[in-house]
């Protein structure tokens, strides 16, 4: 996809950018932090773990970026995001993530992100992002987009001409625990994995058995085969 990108990348002015980093994983706050902390037009304000710590610190702090992880526990990207969005709309927000579908990048900037950064992009994108998004462009696809309207445009038709997979709704988290349900893992070797608590492995759990109608570990595994909700070594 082919994005407008006339506008240059301007530096920041004098001050600070001030931002709060959400995301569940201790050691990509961890990581994401120091990188801001390295640069002097970046403050680094507060941190959450979940969405609704995500609300309740930008309602404190009133950073001038929040850096939203969109698959939380307790309260997912997007709806925090929207929560935000209706209770503070001056913060611009940018989404990380590890992977996000077209209708998903549609939804969150028709609901007011800024930018989306995949976090295996995160060490050249960031900087960039931040600096596209305080100006008062967006960040999409690893670019700098200056005409949102055209942009949106050009993925509604990419999704429409491409029918993604069918997923029950589950997000890329709940999909990776599957595969470890599918491969015999336990609670606690999933927890270990992901390097989460055995409580948001639960919870995880009940929203996939929600969502695809199962009850038991045995029928999920069944489910996730028979629908090709995994990949399947031959």
């Amino acid at each position: 996809m082919k994005l407008d990108m006339k506008r240059p990348v301007v530096p920041l002015a004098v001050g600070s950018i001030r931002i709060v980093v959400a995301d569940d994983h201790p050691v990509v706050r961890f990581g994401v932090k120091n990188m801001l902390m390295n640069d002097p037009g970046f403050e680094v304000v507060g941190e959450a773990e979940d969405g609704d710590v995500a609300i309740t610190e930008v309602l404190e702090l009133e950073p001038d970026i929040l850096l939203l992880d969109l698959h939380m526990p307790r309260l997912p990207g997007l709806e925090a995001m929207r929560a935000i969005m209706n209770r503070s709309p001056r913060v611009k927000i940018v989404l990380l993530t590890s992977t996000i579908s077209t209708q998903q990048i549609i939804e969150a900037l028709q609901i007011g992100a800024r930018g989306i950064v995949l976090k295996d992009a995160v060490a050249g994108d960031l900087s960039q992002a931040l600096r596209a998004v305080i100006s008062g462009d967006y960040w999409i696809g690893g670019e700098r987009v200056v005409n949102l309207l055209k942009a949106l445009h050009e993925l509604m038709q990419k999704a429409a001409a491409i029918p993604e997979k069918k997923t029950y709704g589950l997000t890329p988290r709940e999909l990776e625990v599957v595969t470890c349900i599918v491969e015999g893992c336990s609670n606690k070797d999933i927890a270990r994995q992901f390097a989460i608590s055995e409580e948001t492995v639960k919870r995880h759990l009940s929203n996939v058995f929600d969502k695809t109608g199962v009850s038991t570990r045995l029928e999920l595994a069944l489910f996730a085969i028979s629908h090709k909700l995994v990949a399947m070594d031959a």
